[in-house]
């Protein structure tokens, strides 16, 4: 009687096994893994960090703006144009920039209609796209364009119209006593963490 034929695991037909318990097996050859050809330098969007200092004070600017409300990430510049063409002069926000040597870009809506500056960071300190004026902290830098005599930056465009009253009452706390004097503040500490994870007037 003829033995059925196996079916192989690609969907093929096997060949019928072997009758004869005498016969060796072949020995099963194993293929070598094809080598992973490891990234090249620069495949990544952003270039690398220089220092771990710098990484530290990226990473505490990304928490800081995740919790601002006026960060919209890789929005791309059509994107924040588009919304803030009919916002007041001054209306500004924060989002993700396209250019491998920088991190973020600041959009705002100028008397000739939205623009968006590179923020650079060298040197473990930030500056606008043009200006020599550099600042320790991207809010640092907010805060004085904002309150600068010519007003470049006025209220940022956040992507929550209606700002919880903590907010709120973070934002004046600090603006009546300054972060530098958070500190001493008679508050219980879980009051005085959620003063100090955004201490900025903006």
């Amino acid at each position: 009687m003829r033995s059925p034929r196996q079916q192989s695991p690609d969907g093929g037909q096997s060949p019928p096994s072997s009758s004869s318990s005498s016969s060796p097996a072949a020995p099963s050859r194993t293929r070598p893994c094809p080598a992973v050809p490891a990234p090249a330098p620069g495949d990544t969007h952003f270039r690398t960090f220089r220092s771990h200092s710098d990484y530290r004070r990226i990473t505490r600017t990304s928490a800081l703006l995740d919790a601002c409300g006026f960060y919209w990430g890789p929005l791309s510049v059509h994107g924040a144009h588009e919304r803030l063409r009919a916002e007041p002069v001054g209306t500004f926000l924060v989002r993700d920039s396209r250019q491998r040597n920088c991190f973020f870009a600041l959009s705002v809506k100028m008397a000739s209609g939205p623009t968006s500056i590179r923020v650079h960071f060298q040197a473990g300190r930030f500056h606008l796209d043009g200006s020599r004026e550099t600042f320790d902290c991207l809010f640092e830098l907010l805060e004085h364009y904002v309150a600068a005599p010519r007003r470049m930056l006025g209220a940022p465009l956040r992507q929550r119209r209606v700002r919880p009253l903590q907010e709120l009452c973070r934002q004046r706390i600090v603006a009546a006593v300054g972060r530098e004097n958070l500190a001493r503040i008679p508050l219980n500490p879980v009051l005085r963490d959620y003063l100090s994870s955004f201490p900025f007037q903006i």
